[in-house]
């Protein structure tokens, strides 16, 4: 069992964040917003959280967004991104990353910590990043960090935890099961059980033991990968592309860790948000005293427990409860609180209806 090798982190930043429009599109996605309350934007904000722990912080991106994050991340250059030909899900990213990392470093450990989420506690988040490459350099397992819940969210996944073990030291769990998105009553249970820790999308793994776990859980993944890499090695770029192009599209959560048998979580102690809402941006932000998070030069009268963001328009709301009101240049968002989650089925719409500009 090797025990040793460098981290790398992967930071991906795709997608669009449509749940955030209209100000989250395509030109500006989700990570490169300053959404936490800092100025800077959610991309920058990861880089610099996770920089000084591993050797190299690597990008994950498409080609599109290039130039954009190397604009908002100082000191972030080509050379420190990988770039997929496409959008081809997180499989499909990941095991390109693993791939390319095996090429520079032959022993190693990536961890991925996604681009567009706001972690609040940057020492406790450092200690779960370190315990968690412990375990993935030491074990041979792959290694996900999971989050005790605050409360029943059912647009989390869920990880229940089994046997616990120490790993050269570091406390961690087998994994029993993944859930996604469960019902409310089964939110209610894996909150209170103890056993039960949020998904939040980081991993950390050596290399070569989630390139031989995705070769027996996602073969057509694995070999088609492996013509991508073999044509970027030829300098086909075209011919990586529509190989990559033509694997399947499937989460990672789906193709591996729900069906590996060499899974371990690690609890961590930070505060995490994934802004996936409006709704729930307007809970990480201040509010005023009648609970009203407002960006611009807003009038409310008799108005509370809103989101108004119109930072170059006057805005005037009243007798209104728990909306949010969302303005742009092109675009005005109007919903309950409680369907901000329906923002998306707006950019689908949009999307069937052939109206991209506004996407």
């Amino acid at each position: 069992m090797k025990s040793s090798g460098s981290l790398y982190a992967v930071i991906p930043a795709g997608g669009a964040g449509s749940r955030l429009w209209p100000r989250s599109r395509r030109s500006s996605p989700k990570h490169v917003l300053p959404l936490s309350g800092s100025g800077k934007p959610l991309v920058r904000e990861s880089y610099e959280r996770i920089a000084p722990l591993v050797r190299q912080v690597f990008v994950l991106t498409e080609e599109r967004q290039v130039s954009l994050i190397e604009d908002l991340v100082p000191g972030l250059n080509r050379d420190s991104m990988i770039v997929e030909p496409s959008a081809r899900g997180t499989t499909n990213a990941f095991g390109l990353a693993a791939m390319l990392l095996l090429k520079r470093d032959p022993e190693a450990v990536m961890i991925c910590a996604p681009a567009d989420h706001v972690i609040r506690g940057t020492t406790a988040f450092r200690t779960a990043v370190r315990r968690a490459a412990t375990a993935a350099q030491h074990s041979g397992q792959l290694v996900t960090i999971g989050l005790r819940p605050r409360y029943a969210a059912t647009g989390f996944g869920y990880i229940e935890s089994g046997e616990e073990l120490r790993v050269n030291g570091t406390q961690a769990y087998r994994v029993r099961r993944f859930t996604e998105k469960p019902s409310l009553a089964t939110a209610k249970r894996y909150a209170s059980s103890g056993r039960h820790y949020w998904n939040v999308a980081m991993f950390c793994w050596r290399c070569d033991v989630f390139l031989e776990e995705l070769r027996t859980w996602g073969p057509e993944h694995h070999a088609g990968l492996l013509e991508v890499v073999s044509a970027l090695e030829a300098g086909d770029e075209a011919a990586a592309a529509r190989a990559y192009a033509a694997l399947p599209v499937e989460a990672v959560d789906y193709t591996v860790m729900e069906k590996t048998k060499r899974l371990l979580l690690v609890p961590g102690g930070f505060n995490w948000v994934d802004v996936g809402s409006w709704s729930e941006l307007a809970d990480l932000l201040r509010p005023d005293k009648e609970g009203n998070v407002v960006e611009g030069p807003a009038v409310l009268l008799d108005t509370k427990d809103s989101f108004i963001s119109a930072p170059d328009k006057l805005v005037a709301v009243v007798g209104m409860s728990g909306v949010v009101v969302v303005d742009t240049e092109d675009a005005l968002l109007v919903c309950p609180k409680s369907r901000a989650q329906d923002v998306k089925k707006v950019v689908e719409a949009l999307g069937r209806r052939g109206q991209t500009d506004y996407l």
